[in-house]
């Protein structure tokens, strides 16, 4: 893919899913690929394929979480490759639960992840994406960023409050004359290990929510969600969406408004029980 050849590339939950398909096509663009994750096994074996492409590339493990982690994690980047050119904030994790059972706890680990990360990440490498004169900021938001789901509050939450920040910092970039494009990104369902490696509220069947998801949702490859992404920023899009299924999320919410409320509970309703009227 042209226009990624030279550029330092930092993208974190590379360890798997969408975040090790763009670092492996990133590289393959030419891009120099810092890649980090809280899961070594799955970064290691990212590592390897990218090495496998000669590709330069950094590899730390990294909490997201950890802001302090993150400001050392930056500098050291931008020592080792002598700039940083674009951050893909991807790291995630997904929790299912409705709120009247949900403990305060989870709801706060998907937030501290799935939106702190993201202004983790954004903060601590803006003033290098700045000063590198062509800087881009991505950051993954979701189609529930856009889009309320019952059982998913904090996850949506979280990426409507990651796509909020993302549109903001964009106009803030444009208005103060930085050298630095801003995109949010919102994934339908993808073919990734995020359904089942996500944690639930008490009592529900993960194993039957991840195979339904695997099954009925995820519709697009992390390869093919890659190639959309790093399409959208080379053409330096505000926003883009993955799938067909984001496509018409989006369509629907921008269609009917809040009305979207009142009919996809029976939807949904009908999905879980088909023999019901």
């Amino acid at each position: 893919m042209d226009g990624f050849a030279g550029k330092v590339a930092v993208v974190t939950g590379a360890g798997s899913g969408i975040g090790q398909a763009l670092a492996i096509e990133l590289g393959r663009s030419g891009a120099l690929v810092a890649i980090s994750d809280i899961d070594t096994e799955g970064l290691a074996v990212t590592e390897e394929r990218l090495k496998g492409l000669g590709a330069q590339v950094k590899s730390d493990r990294l909490n997201v979480t950890e802001r302090e982690s993150f400001e050392v994690y930056a500098d050291a980047v931008a020592r080792h490759f002598g700039k940083v050119n674009q951050i893909y904030n991807n790291a995630g994790i997904a929790f299912t639960g409705d709120v009247e059972v949900s403990e305060f706890k989870d709801l706060e680990r998907v937030f501290d992840v799935d939106y702190w990360g993201v202004v983790n990440g954004t903060k601590t490498f803006l003033p290098h994406l700045i000063a590198s004169g062509d800087g881009h900021v991505i950051n993954i938001s979701s189609v529930f960023g856009f889009l309320g789901m019952p059982g998913q509050s904090a996850y949506c939450a979280a990426k409507f409050a990651v796509r909020g920040f993302t549109e903001a910092l964009n106009q803030e970039m444009a208005m103060a004359g930085h050298p630095v494009k801003v995109t949010s990104v919102h994934p339908g369902g993808i073919k990734t290990a995020i359904a089942r490696n996500m944690t639930t509220a008490e009592g529900l069947d993960k194993q039957t929510l991840a195979k339904d998801f695997d099954t009925q949702l995820a519709k697009t490859t992390p390869e093919k969600a890659a190639r959309i992404i790093l399409d959208g920023v080379r053409k330096k899009k505000a926003r883009v969406l993955v799938g067909g299924d984001a496509v018409a999320f989006d369509i629907a919410v921008r269609a009917t408004g809040s009305g979207i409320q009142r009919f996809l509970p029976k939807i949904l309703a009908r999905a879980n029980h088909p023999t019901k009227n």
